[in-house]
């Protein structure tokens, strides 16, 4: 925080914001070195996101903030355990990026029925939570609520998957749920709307894991 020298009293902050583009993206070389040593948060660009249109093109395993201990007590008061599902979509996207080079050489049906799972609900939040098109009227813009809430439903329709898998459901079945259309549709929900068109696609995703297991 600052506080300006001149007429009237006024109270503000700083950011800084450095951009680096080290030939052959080597980070390792002195300018991006310095430049990280200054700055706290990192945003990795990805030419092969771009390269498949998933804007922002940036790396989520490879970016990273040091402000996040500071603003944990800020988005727990936008949601209530917004920092375990923060901490588990990473550690699912991690997980996915690990399981690369084996869906690389056998593809992603050969792999066990856990893992699998793994690969979709990583899916789901690359693309329907991390994607964002800046030229749609209401996904340009997501409230931090909406946020909160968009993962809280992708995460739990993966825990119900996982469950689902456990009690002997095949993924196939799972995957042609009509729950799975209406999560990717979630971010250009009406923002104004939103929390109870939310309510629809979790009793929707409910329902249809009791009536896949049930029956």
């Amino acid at each position: 925080r600052v506080i300006t020298l001149g007429s009237g009293e006024r109270e503000g902050s700083i950011s800084v914001i450095g951009a680096v583009s080290p030939p052959g993206g080597d980070f390792s070389e002195p300018v991006a070195q310095n430049t990280l040593r200054i700055v706290k948060v990192f945003w990795a660009l990805d030419s092969d996101l771009a390269d498949r249109r998933h804007f922002p093109a940036i790396h989520w395993l490879r970016s990273y903030s040091l402000y996040v201990d500071s603003i944990r007590h800020y988005w727990e008061s936008i949601g209530k355990g917004w920092y375990e599902l923060r901490s588990r979509a990473l550690a699912l996207l991690q997980k996915e990026a690990e399981l690369q080079e084996i869906v690389r050489l056998v593809g992603p049906d050969a792999l066990p029925q856990q893992e699998r799972a793994i690969l979709e609900g990583a899916r789901m939040i690359r693309e329907d939570f991390l994607q964002q098109s800046a030229f749609h009227e209401i996904d340009t813009f997501c409230p931090e609520k909406k946020q909160y809430e968009m993962l809280r439903i992708i995460l739990k329709f993966f825990d119900k998957m996982v469950s689902a898998i456990n009690k002997g459901i095949h993924i196939e079945d799972i995957l042609k749920m009509k729950s799975i259309e209406l999560i990717a549709r979630m971010k250009i929900v009406d923002n104004e709307k939103f929390e109870k068109e939310f309510k629809k696609v979790e009793k929707e995703l409910e329902k249809e894991f009791e009536s896949l297991i049930g029956g």
